[in-house]
């Protein structure tokens, strides 16, 4: 059976001034159900029920809401259940500590076509759902899509250039590494179909990688990842309050690439990905599929 591209029908719509890709999207994507992409939100939250009451009501606000949210609660002792559930969030268990286990468990669990990742302490723009399809509608070819950060909370003049310090030096160090962009992990997104293809892979059982990073080294093997511009995330700066919680973070990214040595050591995967770049139409049977969903 021929399937049509949604990303192909977007573009010819904006090529040929039919308007823009919201309505081009509405119109040739959305409105046929049977190939509208399910979009699956998964947050990972261990005792956060103030901060994910917060997310779930601006991903309750969005122009184009999720079809599920699924929030792992990392075995809480507050309220994060209860929250989740009061808001109509599909919650999972996860009986084993630690971020890669609690995300792992989320992705696993979730059914939509698309996979859209942020944390309890963010804060999604209403657009966000909406302009995550719509990268995914401008790029066919595209496995990942990774966006930005600004901060919402400390010092207001420091907000903005903080966070975008922070993000340059995360991109300085990691693009070496991986050979790609890597993935933040409190703003992106992937096909299932690409998850399923590293989910037995990851290091979802070593609590101190990087759960984002890790899956970078693993997904950037064989799979597109593109950083899109203008697809920002609210994020607090928790992590960034201490000394000693910078110094953590630092030593888990170092642990998360030497990890993936020595077969990952920067010469031999850059040969790789020089010699073999990653494979071209993964995406269709899953975001343009016939039924509009992955396979089972």
């Amino acid at each position: 059976m021929h399937t049509r591209n949604p990303g192909r029908t977007v573009r010819r719509a904006f090529e040929e001034g039919e308007g823009d890709v919201t309505e081009a999207a509405t119109r040739t994507v959305i409105g046929e159900r049977s190939h509208r992409p399910s979009v699956s939100v998964v947050i990972p939250v261990r005792d956060d029920g103030d901060r994910l009451a917060r997310c779930l009501a601006a991903l309750a606000g969005q122009t184009r809401r999720p079809d599920e949210i699924v929030v792992v609660d990392n075995l809480s002792s507050d309220d994060t259940a209860r929250v989740a559930a009061s808001a109509g969030a599909r919650v999972v268990p996860c009986r084993e500590l630690g971020i890669p286990a609690a995300s792992s468990t989320g992705y696993d669990a979730a059914t939509g076509d698309l996979l859209l990742r942020l944390d309890a302490d963010c804060l999604p723009s209403p657009e966000w759902v909406e302009r995550v399809l719509d990268a995914f509608a401008d790029g066919p070819h595209v496995d990942a899509i990774t966006g930005g950060a600004r901060f919402l909370d400390g010092p207001p003049s420091l907000r903005v250039p903080l966070a975008a310090v922070y993000l340059a030096a995360y991109a300085a160090l990691t693009v070496p590494a991986l050979g790609h962009v890597p993935l933040f992990g409190s703003n992106f997104a992937m096909t299932r179909e690409a998850w399923r293809s590293v989910s037995a892979t990851v290091h979802r059982h070593d609590a101190e990688v990087h759960d984002d990073l890790d899956l970078a080294f693993h997904l950037g093997e064989h799979h597109t990842i593109r950083y899109r511009r203008g697809l920002s995330m609210g994020m607090s700066m928790r992590p960034f309050e201490s000394a000693s919680s910078f110094a953590h973070r630092a030593a888990r990214g170092f642990h998360t690439v030497t990890v993936h040595w020595p077969r990952d050591f920067p010469p031999w995967r850059w040969l790789r990905r020089l010699v073999g770049a990653p494979a071209r139409g993964r995406r269709t049977s899953s975001v343009a599929a016939s039924d509009g969903r992955g396979p089972p």
